[in-house]
């Protein structure tokens, strides 16, 4: 017998995902978003393999998806919604992969890595993290201006705290961040040089865990060398980490202090009254929802806001749709740091929420407030139309951020 959902209207297909912000507004998701959420918040959708999956543009029935586990989010599974993979075959997840995989193989790495990454233990490195943005921003002031921020200080004040997490030695980190900002910086290496920067990284931490297994040491890698992770996963875990904790938090520092340098009265609101930085750290990830895209492929027959979600079906998620919702957040496409933004999906939702969530809240609270009291006239060194934006199949960002002060 046909599913009584069968029979819905589902002869409207979007052709492709819409990408890329409107004309002169750098922050905001793609126009055809906001119409496809407000007509139909789960629509059809187009990949380029030739698949028809779906589209979720509202943020409950965002939610709904990734709170889910009949909606998986195992790679081999998944069809790429963006122009240029009509080829592409997503292999397994490698091993310590947690974005890849589903229960029980998730819960088990989880379970290993939840206590490591607590609100409270994240707290606790606040005065590091004090410590290791001041030096960045002393060096900025003895440069002078004007300087790139995103070399500066958006991309190494995370660095530096993943290499102390990690244990990496401090002899190693010159060379170790080089071949992260090769990784991070897009624009400015080739895809060879990309492909040998992540080797050169897979290959040092696999030493490092040998490292930390002979002569453990007060950090993450050692503290996990005492569990049942093998060596392979140990590699995976401290890679992955790596990634997911580096670029995610260093495009939010470029991308947040670009907005708020474009939205003059909410950055006089953060300087008058810095205790508003919790507040504005959680509206800046709502508005810019840099991990803007998400995606499952449905393990079984779902019902989700009267579509049938057949057995095999992508679902895109649409994280910035989601949380530019009017029904969950008033005005959305304000920015507003006195917004109570509680709910947004930028670190995701369900057992897949970012492990590192409290870290990068810890990082942004302390290095964008302490960035505009340590210079008072930042402003940007070039017109806002001429940063160069990075709007890729990962992360938006920008790719640089030129800004003087007076001296």
């Amino acid at each position: 017998m046909e599913h009584p959902l069968s029979a819905q209207p589902t002869d409207t297909v979007q052709p492709s995902l819409p990408v890329g912000p409107p004309p002169g507004c750098p922050f905001d998701p793609p126009a055809e978003l906001a119409r496809l959420r407000e007509q139909r918040p789960v629509s059809r959708l187009a990949f380029p393999d030739g698949h028809v999956g779906w589209l979720v543009t509202g943020h409950a029935q965002a939610r709904a998806v990734l709170s889910d586990s009949r909606f998986s989010s195992r790679y081999e599974l998944l069809h790429l919604p963006w122009p240029g993979t009509e080829d592409v075959e997503l292999p397994p997840a490698p091993a310590g992969d947690l974005t890849g995989i589903d229960q029980p193989e998730h819960t088990r790495y989880r379970k290993l890595l939840a206590g490591k990454f607590t609100v409270r233990r994240m707290r606790q490195l606040t005065e590091r993290v004090e410590q290791i943005t001041a030096e960045h921003l002393d060096a900025m002031q003895r440069q002078g201006p004007p300087v790139d921020l995103v070399p500066a200080f958006a991309h190494p004040v995370p660095a530096v705290m993943m290499c102390e997490l990690l244990g990496v030695p401090y002899a190693d980190r010159k060379a170790f961040q080089r071949h992260l900002t090769a990784l991070s910086r897009v624009d400015e290496t080739t895809l060879d040089e990309q492909a040998a920067a992540y080797t050169a990284v897979q290959e040092y931490v696999r030493e490092l865990v040998l490292a930390k297994r002979a002569n453990p040491t007060d950090d993450l890698l050692s503290d996990l060398t005492s569990s049942d992770l093998t060596d392979e996963e140990l590699s995976g875990i401290g890679a992955f980490l790596l990634g997911a904790g580096l670029d995610t938090t260093a495009h939010m520092i470029g991308l947040g202090t670009f907005a708020l340098l474009s939205h003059p009265d909410q950055l006089a609101a953060l300087r008058a009254d810095p205790g508003l930085a919790e507040s504005a750290v959680e509206e800046l990830l709502r508005y810019l929802s840099i991990a803007h895209t998400g995606g499952r492929a449905a393990l079984e027959d779902v019902e989700l806001d009267g579509q049938l979600i057949r057995k095999g079906d992508m679902v895109v998620i649409s994280m910035e749709a989601a949380n530019r919702d009017p029904l969950k957040f008033p005005d959305p496409d304000t920015l507003d740091i006195h917004r109570n933004a509680t709910g947004h999906l930028t670190f995701g939702h369900g057992i897949h929420q970012c492990l590192g969530q409290q870290l990068a809240r810890v990082e942004l609270r302390v290095a964008l407030p302490a960035l505009f009291a340590r210079f008072p006239t930042l402003r940007l060194a070039v017109p806002a139309e001429e940063v160069p934006m990075r709007d890729d199949v990962k992360f938006h960002g920008v790719h640089a951020l030129p800004v003087t002060w007076d001296v």
